[in-house]
């Protein structure tokens, strides 16, 4: 089924297929531009995150899977039929909507080089400047380009095809005129005229756009700050050795960058040096994480030999300080040695005993008996006997 639908599609006239691309277009339009819903929220079932007062809540689209599958077909080959008569439409006709069959028809020229999203969000804007738009863009000539604004970097073929695959075109006119007559606006039943509001002064005039301001058909867009041909351009005049260098990386020859063979070998030596700078800024890189390692890791050494430190010094002086346990092992073993070493004392209230003289000695080869000894002489004599035998004794 989906192919027979294909086949459908691409079946018909150019006119047909226009027609119904513009109607998926409008569809399409028509559920992007749908207005915010606002909600009165009440006090008694208030809103998500607690919001009190009236809030806009964007609507939710449905999922659609369609999509454009072609470019946007050329005003050449587009047949028109001149048989109905064409009636200019005026802004609040357009702004209030028109039938789905009669689009307000909205013309915005360009250069477009250098396709960018400056670009393309000025012909977003020229689509949605009314509920059911047509959009027709104009792309100049290399010709007229170059005579009136300045050379392209683009041919002309290659700007018709990027304005052609842009989402918001309907219709691209090639070979669009500079300034823009009557004959042009009613050959191609132009309702409106969108650009930026900002005078363009050319060929001749202040302004281009002057005679469709005093018309009044002239619907203003506004330029995205920051982007334009002319700044991409700037970019690249800017830097223009980088862009050298990376082209010859790629492939391209100095003959075919206009490249001269001085600067080429400068291109190639600045490769060079690039390189070598990197390798050595990664080298860096990789010896300050290294250096940075080892200080996180000794730090941590450091730590854990203060702390084991702290408990060899706390565990020596509970071993070896003046309260330390070797010196409560020293005093007792002191003691039990002095306990073990002196004897022990006899009671005072013992009764004393009296020692009996031990007989004098005599000589056995002595045959005479000692004479009578004095008394002073007999007592020294029983002292050394008592002294003898008590030595004896022990």
């Amino acid at each position: 089924m989906d192919g027979d639908c294909d086949d459908t599609l691409t079946q018909g006239s150019p006119r047909q297929r226009l027609r119904r691309d513009s109607g998926r277009r409008a569809k399409m339009d028509a559920q992007s531009s749908a207005k915010v819903n606002t909600r009165k929220r009440r006090k008694e079932a208030p809103g998500p995150n607690g919001a009190t007062e009236e809030d806009g809540i964007p609507s939710k689209m449905p999922r659609c899977a369609v999509g454009l599958r072609q470019p946007a077909p050329f005003s050449d080959e587009i047949e028109i039929d001149f048989s109905k008569p064409y009636v200019r439409v005026t802004m609040e006709e357009a702004s209030r909507g028109t039938p789905y069959e009669r689009p307000v028809r909205v013309y915005a020229d360009g250069i477009f080089d250098l396709f960018h999203s400056g670009h393309a969000r000025a012909l977003m804007q020229a689509k949605n400047l009314f509920p059911n738009t047509y959009l027709i863009v104009g792309v100049c000539s290399d010709e007229l380009t170059h005579n009136f604004k300045g050379f392209t970097v683009m041919n002309e073929n290659e700007r018709y095809d990027a304005v052609q695959h842009c989402r918001y075109v309907d219709e691209v006119v090639r070979n669009a005129p500079w300034t823009l007559t009557p004959e042009f606006l009613a050959e191609h039943r132009i309702d409106f005229v969108a650009h930026d509001d900002i005078p363009y002064s050319s060929a001749g005039s202040d302004d281009v756009y002057k005679h469709i301001k005093e018309a009044g058909m002239f619907a203003p867009t506004q330029r995205t700050e920051g982007i334009s041909t002319s700044d991409i351009i700037t970019r690249i005049v800017r830097d223009y050795d980088v862009y050298a260098r990376r082209n010859l990386q790629r492939g391209y020859t100095a003959k075919e960058l206009n490249v001269s063979f001085i600067n080429e070998k400068k291109y190639h030596l600045q490769e060079r040096v690039d390189k070598v700078k990197k390798k050595v800024k990664d080298v860096e890189e990789k010896s300050k994480e290294f250096v940075q390692k080892v200080e996180e890791k000794s730090i941590d050494l450091i730590q854990k030999w203060e702390e084991k430190s702290r408990e060899f010094i706390g565990n020596f002086l509970e071993m070896f300080g003046p309260e330390g346990a070797l010196k409560h092992m020293l005093k007792e073993g002191k003691g039990r040695m002095l306990q073990a070493i002196s004897p022990k004392q006899s009671p005072s209230s013992s009764p004393t005993r009296e020692r009996s003289p031990s007989p004098s000695f005599r000589w056995p080869f002595s045959g005479k008996t000692s004479p009578p000894s004095s008394p002073a002489n007999l007592s020294r004599r029983k002292a050394a006997a008592y002294d003898i035998s008590e030595d004896e004794e022990d």
